[in-house]
C-alpha cells in the first residue's frame, strides 16, 4: 500500500507544478496582451491620447523607435510593475463602467501636476540613462544640470511632457515669435484717453488699436479683512481694520493679452539677455525695456485677444504700469491691496459681493458629495475651480460687481503692490486707516482674487495669498532666470488702477 500513497503524492507534486506553470503561462499572456497599445486604446477614450502620442517624439522620430503607453505610464519590471498595473487597471475599469467620459475634464487632466502621478520618474530615467548625450545644448546641459541639483523637486515631465503627447502650445523653447501682432489696413490710436473728471471713461493706447475701460471707484470707508465666523476663514485676514480709501480708478477687466502685446510689441527685448531691464527715470518712453520672449507658450493655447494675460512676473507688470504711465500721462500702477479689496466688495460686507454661502460652492461635506455642488448663484459671477473647466475664461462670461468690474474674483488671480505679510492687519494700529500701503519691506508680494482653479474658498472677497517667486520658476532652463515671466504659475494676471486727484489737491 506504501507505494501506492508515494505514487498519489507525486502525482499531485507534478500536478501542482503544471497548474502553476500554466498560472503563469496564462497570467503573463494577459499581461502582454493587456499592456498592447491597442488594449490601452480600448478603455481610455481621451479624444486626442493616440493622436498626440503619434505626433510626438516618442513615436514620430528618426530611429523609428515606438516608445508605448505602459513605458511611460507603468514603471519598469522589477520596479513594482504588476502592482501599479494592476491598481491602474482597477481604477481605469471602475472608471470606463461606472463613470460618464463627458463628465471628465480633459484639460485639467492635461495640466503638469496631474500628470505627474500617471507619468513614472522612473520610467524616463530607464530609458534615458545619460543626461548629457553628444549634440545637447548649453541651454540643455544647464537645464539638466539644474534638475539634477534639485533633488526630486522636479519631474522629467515638467519639462518634457510633449515629448509623450505632442502639444503645440507646450513649446519647450524660447518662443521667438509669440506677440508678433500684424496690423495691416488699421488705423492705430494717436492720443490717449481723456480722463474728465472722476468718471468712467476710455484709454487709448497710442501706436496700437487697443482701447480698454477705466472705471471711477468712489472713495469711502469698509471693513478690511474677514470676521471670526466667515466660513473658510484664514488667520491673515484678520484682525478686521476700518480703511477709508480715495477715489482712484480701475480696469474695469484684466489687462487682457491684446493690451499687454501692444506693450510688449512696442518695448519688448528681443535677443537681449533675460535681465535687460532699465529703470525709467526720464521722460523718454523708449528708455523702457521690456520683455524678452518667453519660454513656451505664455497663453496656453486658451486664446490671446481678451482673454486675461497670464504667467508675466510681478516686476512686468509694475514695468507695464510705467510703460502705460508714460504713454497715456496718467499714473497708472497695480493696486494696493486695501484699494483691491475695496473694489471687489463693491459695497458689501459678505464673503462675496452677492448673496451666498461659500459652504454651498464647494466639494465638502456629505451634502455636498451626495447632491453635487451648488453653483447656480456663483456661476454669474465668477469662474472658479467648479466651473471653469480647469482654464481662464474671456470677460463677457461674467457679469459685473456693484462697481461695474468683471472678474475682481476668480479667473486669473491678481497682483497688488503691498509686499506680503502673514500678519499685516496685526501690524496696523486701532485708528480708521487711510489709504495704507502695506508693509514697508518683504520677500513676496500679496496675491488677490482666487482664479480659475480655486476652490471657493479661495475666492472669498477677504482670502489673500501671495507670489512664489521661486516655485514660480522652477521649470525655467535658463540662466539666469527670466525677471519676466514664470515658467510655473498659470493662474495669475493683473489689472491696473488709475490715480485720480482732487481739483485743488496740490493749491495751497
Amino acid at each position: 500500500m506504501r507505494p501506492k500513497r508515494k505514487k498519489s503524492s507525486r502525482w499531485i507534486f507534478l500536478s501542482g507544478i503544471l497548474v502553476t506553470a500554466l498560472f503563469i503561462f496564462l497570467g503573463n499572456k494577459a499581461v502582454i496582451k493587456t499592456s498592447t497599445d491597442e488594449y490601452c486604446a480600448s478603455c481610455h477614450i481621451h479624444p486626442h491620447s493616440t493622436q498626440s502620442w503619434k505626433l510626438s517624439t516618442h513615436y514620430d522620430n528618426k530611429r523609428g523607435i515606438h516608445v508605448h503607453c505602459v513605458d511611460c505610464h507603468l514603471p519598469p519590471h522589477g520596479e513594482r510593475y504588476l502592482p501599479e498595473k494592476a491598481k491602474t487597471g482597477i481604477r481605469d475599469l471602475w472608471s470606463n463602467t461606472f463613470k460618464d467620459s463627458e463628465s471628465f475634464n480633459w484639460e485639467a487632466k492635461s495640466q503638469i501636476e496631474y500628470a505627474k502621478g500617471h507619468a513614472f520618474e522612473v520610467s524616463c530615467i530607464h530609458c534615458h540613462q545619460n543626461n548629457y548625450p553628444l549634440g545637447l545644448t548649453k541651454e540643455g546641459r544647464e537645464a539638466h544640470l539644474y534638475y539634477e541639483r534639485q533633488a526630486g523637486e522636479l519631474h522629467c515631465i515638467n519639462c518634457h511632457i510633449t515629448v509623450g503627447h505632442y502639444d503645440p502650445n507646450r513649446l519647450h523653447a524660447k518662443n521667438m515669435d509669440f506677440g508678433i501682432i500684424e496690423t495691416a489696413d488699421t488705423e492705430l490710436y494717436t492720443e490717449p484717453g481723456v480722463m474728465e473728471g472722476h468718471t468712467n471713461f476710455t484709454e487709448y493706447i497710442t501706436g496700437s488699436t487697443v482701447s480698454f475701460e477705466m472705471i471711477a471707484i468712489p472713495g469711502g470707508t469698509y471693513m478690511m479683512g474677514s470676521p471670526e465666523n466667515e466660513p473658510f476663514r484664514n488667520t491673515n485676514e484678520g484682525p478686521v481694520k476700518e480703511v477709508e480709501i480715495s477715489p482712484f480708478f480701475m480696469a474695469k477687466t484684466e489687462v487682457s493679452w491684446d493690451e499687454y502685446l501692444s506693450f510688449f510689441k512696442q518695448t519688448g527685448a528681443k535677443g537681449k539677455t533675460s535681465d535687460a531691464y532699465l529703470n525709467v527715470v526720464n521722460d523718454d518712453v523708449d528708455a523702457i525695456s521690456g520683455p524678452t520672449p518667453p519660454w513656451g507658450a505664455p497663453d496656453q493655447g486658451w486664446g490671446k485677444s481678451s482673454m486675461p494675460a497670464m504667467t508675466m512676473t510681478h516686476q512686468a507688470a509694475e514695468v507695464y504700469c510705467q510703460w502705460l504711465t508714460k504713454i497715456t500721462g496718467k499714473k497708472y500702477r497695480l493696486p494696493t491691496e486695501a484699494e483691491w479689496e475695496y473694489a471687489a466688495r463693491g459695497g458689501s460686507s459678505t464673503p462675496y459681493f452677492f448673496e451666498g454661502d461659500p459652504k454651498r460652492y464647494v466639494k465638502q461635506g456629505l451634502r455636498n458629495k451626495l447632491f453635487g455642488v451648488d453653483t447656480s448663484g456663483i456661476n454669474t459671477y465668477i469662474a472658479y475651480m467648479e466651473n471653469s473647466g480647469a482654464r481662464s475664461v474671456s470677460p463677457e462670461t461674467k457679469m459685473e460687481n456693484p462697481f461695474g468690474l468683471v472678474n475682481m474674483l476668480g479667473n486669473v488671480a491678481e497682483f497688488c503692490s503691498d509686499w506680503y505679510a502673514e500678519d499685516a492687519y496685526a501690524q496696523y494700529g486701532t485708528d480708521v486707516l487711510l489709504d495704507p500701503q502695506g508693509p514697508a519691506a518683504g520677500e513676496e508680494h500679496v496675491v488677490r482674487g482666487g482664479s480659475y482653479r480655486d476652490g471657493a474658498e479661495d475666492v472669498r472677497c477677504a482670502s489673500r495669498d501671495y507670489t512664489r517667486s521661486v516655485p514660480w520658476l522652477k521649470t525655467d532652463p535658463q540662466m539666469p532666470k527670466s525677471i519676466w515671466w514664470y515658467s510655473d504659475c498659470l493662474h495669475v494676471g493683473f489689472r491696473v488702477v488709475c490715480e485720480f486727484e482732487e481739483p485743488g489737491a496740490n493749491q495751497e
